[in-house]
């Protein structure tokens, strides 16, 4: 199915893939003939010819088999989410979504299409991850992603060890060893504990430490002016004051002690 370079607008309806019951698998009980287009017969006098661009090459294929399955919607306007009922069509093998306004996530479902071999998804506006899913693609060689907003690491393995970092261009957010942005796990790092009981203990012994020292000084300065200009008049009077009523109280505590004998 081919409706590329249209100008259809609008979002991609569920039941839209729901309808395409040519590309849904095949129930284990039934018999699956191949059958060509254009098949000759004893009556037919025509012949159909179809060109197909796959992979970036132009095709010619001499007979055409009804089972050939793709899907290209490619250069219009779509928008809106991928539906994720895409992953029922297991018979599809080229898929072209490219150059749209589709937005959200690439559905995981996708991994379910095991038959797929080309995904081309770029020029969008897909965030998020890569789903791991994709890595189930066993049959997949081209894988165009370019152009969109997705971010995170890129699958390792299996298929994605052989797309080069052109399947990832324009997205400023994916990482990997496919492109020359590795990635890194980014743990915030936590602050270390700090020991409560002996931040106080500590505390404690820098306010011993600053009265010490400030004691220390003020001795110094009082022991300099003493030996320096004599003894200052306001300290001769403060100790006069002082030692008489240091002998008033041993006086009466003499007394105290004469009369309790």
């Amino acid at each position: 199915m081919d409706i590329s370079h249209n100008e259809f607008i609008g979002s991609l309806p569920t039941r839209f893939f729901k309808n395409l019951k040519a590309m849904l698998s095949v129930g284990r009980n039934e018999l699956r003939v191949v059958q060509y287009v254009g098949q000759k017969d004893l009556y037919s006098q025509w012949d159909d010819v179809m060109r197909v661009t796959m992979k970036d090459r132009d095709i010619e294929p001499t007979t055409i088999l009804t089972i050939f399955t793709t899907i290209d919607l490619s250069n219009n306007n779509f928008s809106g989410k991928i539906p994720s009922n895409i992953g029922e069509l297991k018979s599809l093998e080229e898929r072209n979504f490219s150059h749209n306004n589709l937005v959200g996530c690439i559905p995981s479902s996708i991994g379910l299409l095991t038959n797929l071999e080309w995904l081309d998804l770029s020029s969008n506006q897909l965030a998020c991850r890569i789903p791991q899913k994709l890595l189930d693609l066993a049959f997949l060689e081209v894988l165009n992603l370019s152009c969109n907003k997705l971010e995170g690491p890129i699958p390792e393995g299996k298929q994605f060890n052989t797309f080069s970092n052109e399947s990832y261009l324009g997205n400023l957010g994916l990482c990997g060893f496919s492109l020359s942005k590795l990635c890194y796990q980014s743990e915030t790092p936590q602050p270390p504990q700090q020991n409560v009981s002996g931040s106080i203990v500590e505390f404690g012994w820098q306010v011993v430490l600053l009265g010490y020292g400030c004691g220390v000084i003020f001795g110094l300065i009082m022991g300099y002016i003493v030996f320096s200009i004599g003894k200052p008049q306001w300290l001769v009077m403060l100790a006069e004051q002082i030692q008489p009523r240091k002998l008033k109280r041993s006086k009466l505590g003499a007394r105290r002690l004469l009369r309790g004998n």
